[in-house]
Formats: C-alpha cells, structure tokens, sequence
C-alpha cells in the first residue's frame, strides 16, 4: 500500500479498539478494485465521539466511517441524514461523508447477521429466537430477525427499559410476532443470540444464564476477537451447534464498500 497525498482515508471508531476485524477485511477490498485508500483503526470514547465526528466533516480527503461498541445508538444524533433502516433500529454501523461535509448514515449489520447465518446453513425462519442485548447491533438483529420470519423472539437486558423500548418498535412493525422482555431462561429456543459486548475481554461474564441450555439449540455471536468466545465454548460443551461473529462481517463487505464510496 503506497500512501500518498492523494491517498482517502476511512476509519472505524470504537472502544475498546484490540478487537476490529473491518480494515483488515475491507483494505484488501479496496486494493482490488483499485482504491486509493486506507480504512485505520481509531480509538474513540464514548466521551470524546461527538468532538471527534465533527472535526472529521472538516477532513475533505476523509471518506466516512464504520462505527462499532459503544457508538452505534450515539452516533445517529450527529449525522445529517439517515436511512430507513437506521431510523426504525435507531442505530448506525456506516457513514459516508459527502464532499460537502454532510454525513449519511445507514446500519448493515442485521442484513449482515441474517446472511451470515444463512450462509452457514442455519435458516431462522420457522425458528424460536433468544437475543441478549438491546444496544445498536442487537436492534438491528431484532428487526432482521422478524424480517426473517423467526416464530417468536424474546430480549434479554441488563437495562429492562431499553428492551422494552426495541419490542414497542418491533411491536410496530411485527404485530403478529410474539414478543417477551422477561424470558424465563434460554431454554425452549433454537437460536440463541448474544449481541451485547459480553465476551470480548476474558474476564467477562457470560452474557446469558446457560441453565436449560441443550444440544438442540443453536449459540450464535456477533463478537469476532476472540474466535470463539467464552459462551461459545461453554454452548459447544453442551453440545450446541456455535455460530461466530465473523460472518456477521464478511456478509456486509461489499455493502460496506459500497455505501461508503470505496470506489476508483
């Protein structure tokens, strides 16, 4: 890579930073199709976001950006423009700076999700769905997961207002869905999906109780660093089928290139 002055720049924002996959996946996108560019790493709080996005409009060979935990609710505040999508989830996972400076936001990461697991032969329509989590990615799974046509779904959080606030959205959209905020445990559901942060730093907690977990259920995650986390390991004992969260990536590359203009 030969980075020069006319060389564009992305960036993916997130805190804690160790853990990105992207620009090591969407670097070698670029150098196929003949980018100029480079997508870097930024560690970024949660405190310092809104500072850091408004110097960025002011960047003219900066092209946008991926926005990862903890970003993904807050970062909609500060963009100009948003996609349907991102206005039902209220979350963002890409935005695109125009040349203007104005920022247009779009969230990939159900679709991304829902490929993924479709990819690996694992279909969740017809199928029973435990989330964990109500933040930026896990609304966007929620809504890709009704759209999908999962029988029924129940969201798990740490904060009950929150998940009470996606399924009053889901509720909405889904009315015939059947919908709970208070699930007794994981059990009775095929797929089992963790979409919070719980996992990326070894010392953890699981994100979810196991109790009544069994071999007939599917464990999915959406953190990529570590491969296999510790829920993972702890599902695969059990006997479950694990899904990792690198799919969630590699099935929204393309999109991601090309919402955010990685184009020569």
């Amino acid at each position: 890579m030969n980075i020069t002055g006319t060389t564009r720049v992305w960036a993916i924002l997130a805190d804690p930073i160790h853990h990105v996959k992207t620009p090591q996946a969407l670097n070698p996108i670029m150098a196929a199709r003949g980018v100029d560019g480079v997508m870097v790493p930024m560690h970024v709080g949660a405190g310092e976001l809104s500072a850091v996005v408004g110097a960025m409009r002011n960047v003219r060979n900066f092209g946008g950006f991926v926005v990862t935990v903890p970003h993904k609710t807050a970062i909609v505040a500060l963009c100009d423009e948003v996609s349907e999508t991102v206005r039902r989830v209220g979350a963002s996972n890409c935005v695109r700076r125009e040349a203007d400076g104005r920022l247009v936001a779009d969230m990939l990461d159900g679709r991304g999700f829902v490929a993924g697991l479709r990819r690996e032969g694992i279909e969740p329509a017809g199928k029973s769905a435990f989330l964990a989590g109500a933040g930026g990615a896990a609304n966007a799974i929620a809504f890709a997961l009704a759209e999908a046509g999962v029988t029924r779904l129940a969201i798990s959080n740490r904060t009950r207002a929150k998940a009470d606030d996606l399924a009053a959205r889901l509720r909405q959209a889904f009315p015939a869905l059947p919908l709970t905020t208070e699930p007794a445990g994981v059990g009775g559901y095929d797929l089992v999906v963790n979409a919070t942060s719980l996992g990326l730093r070894e010392d953890d907690p699981l994100p979810v109780d196991l109790t009544g977990l069994t071999g007939a259920q599917t464990v999915a995650e959406i953190i990529m660093q570590p491969a296999e986390t510790r829920l993972m390991a702890e599902a695969r004992a059990r006997g479950c089928r694990v899904h990792p969260g690198k799919p969630m990536l590699e099935c929204q590359l393309d999109l991601m290139a090309d919402f955010l203009g990685m184009r020569a």
